[in-house]
Parts: C-alpha cells; sequence; structure tokens
C-alpha cells in the first residue's frame, strides 16, 4: 500500500462525509467503494490528522457509532 494511494483514499472518505454528513461505518464504506484494508488506512490518516471524529447516539435504545467530519 503506497503513501499517495492512502492519501487518494483519505480524499474520498474526506469527500463522501463533506457530501452526506455523518455516517455510520458501514454506508461510509459502501458509499466510497473502498476495500476494508484501504478504508481503514484512509479513516486512519483523515483520524491523525484530526479531520474526522467518531459520534455515537442512542436510537430506539441502541448506540449507533457515526463518522463525520470537524469543523
Amino acid at each position: 500500500m503506497e503513501i499517495n494511494n492512502i492519501g487518494n483514499n483519505a480524499g474520498i472518505l474526506w469527500n463522501v462525509l463533506n457530501a452526506n454528513g455523518k455516517m455510520t461505518e458501514t454506508k461510509l464504506k459502501k458509499e466510497s467503494g473502498l476495500a476494508t484494508a484501504d478504508f481503514c488506512a484512509a479513516l486512519g490518516w483523515l483520524a491523525r490528522e484530526g479531520k474526522v471524529s467518531t459520534v455515537v447516539e442512542t436510537r430506539c435504545g441502541k448506540d449507533c457509532e457515526y463518522y463525520t467530519l470537524n469543523a
């Protein structure tokens, strides 16, 4: 896995989140079209740069985790 690919994939995730707002991991992974390893590396890149965070919301008695862009 090349560093340029991770950066490009991070851009894909950022764009998907920017267009759609907070998303579950499943939906974000599906919308980005990235394989699991590529998705995780790109998400780590964004987290390391402080550009993404997780939010936990309780809905119908169940905790749901979402990814969202930091302001």
